[in-house]
């Protein structure tokens, strides 16, 4: 199906071990522009490990990365140039404004100060944070962090776009910008890796389902053709059976039981 593309990214045989035991087990991915990859799987099955091999910020694997045709292991950072990253925790320099991280960011993804300032004062503003653009970050709540994360993340209008719960703390109007975003943003070539353990906002955004189990792929494909082979209804019900989850309805009576115990 894709074949009359060249893949923005490839992986081959990737493998990484921590201590005696593997968190990736030869993951072989190709992902092309436009994609938005719903990139899901339980806590340790090695989401994290891949995205930040990719970016670069471990190493110790073997295997092969190719990203924007060039392998990454030859040390070049150039590629980074290209892509926006948000991960689940991140460490904002708080004792800054808005204004002055941002152009900051700017600055070190090669933006010039007029140009940083220029673009990061009208995407606050587009996010509803004028008034809070010349506060400091320490004063901003969770929802205000997410949004400014957000911004430096596509500040430099990057080619691929690494998001993990990108929607953490956002109230709903929010969400549905940031949505709509990266719609928008697929639509016009962007590549974007979405990791989240909400499965109903994973299912509905993403075009194509990668969902890993003990550092392998398990599937690969849209909802629909996921839903077809697993003759699941919902993501959520394909990830558990095809994860091997089953108790949850168990554990939840439990829970509620303990709950109301007097």
């Amino acid at each position: 199906m894709e074949t009359a593309r060249e893949a923005i990214l490839s992986i081959r045989g990737l493998r990484m071990m921590y201590g005696d035991r593997y968190v990736l087990r030869g993951i072989d991915l190709d992902v092309y522009p436009g994609q938005i990859i719903g990139y899901i799987g339980p806590n340790g099955a090695g989401k994290s490990t891949t995205i930040k091999t990719m970016l670069g910020l471990v190493e110790g694997y073997t295997g092969e990365i190719r990203i924007f045709g060039k392998d990454i292991s030859d040390g070049s950072v150039d590629y980074k140039q290209r892509i926006g990253y948000v991960p689940e925790t991140a460490e904002v320099y708080d004792a800054l404004t808005a204004k002055e991280y941002l152009t900051f960011i700017g600055n070190l993804y090669g933006l010039e100060d007029e140009q940083a300032e220029w673009k990061a004062k009208r995407l606050i503003d587009l996010f509803g944070l004028e008034d809070a653009y010349n506060a400091r970050i320490v004063s901003y709540s969770k929802g205000m962090r997410q949004k400014v994360l957000l911004i430096s993340s596509l500040l430099h209008n990057p080619d691929i776009l690494f998001l993990d719960e990108p929607l953490s703390g956002l109230d709903a109007n929010s969400v549905m910008v940031v949505k709509e975003i990266l719609a928008q943003l697929a639509a016009k070539g962007k590549t974007i890796f979405y990791s989240s353990h909400i499965m109903d906002v994973v299912e509905k955004i993403s075009n194509r389902i990668v969902l890993l189990d003990g550092g392998e792929i398990v599937a690969d494909g849209s909802f629909d053709e996921l839903k077809a082979q697993s003759r699941e209804g919902s993501l959520e019900e394909i990830f558990n059976r095809l994860t091997g989850f089953h108790e949850h309805k168990e554990i939840a009576e439990r829970f509620v039981s303990v709950v109301q115990e007097v």
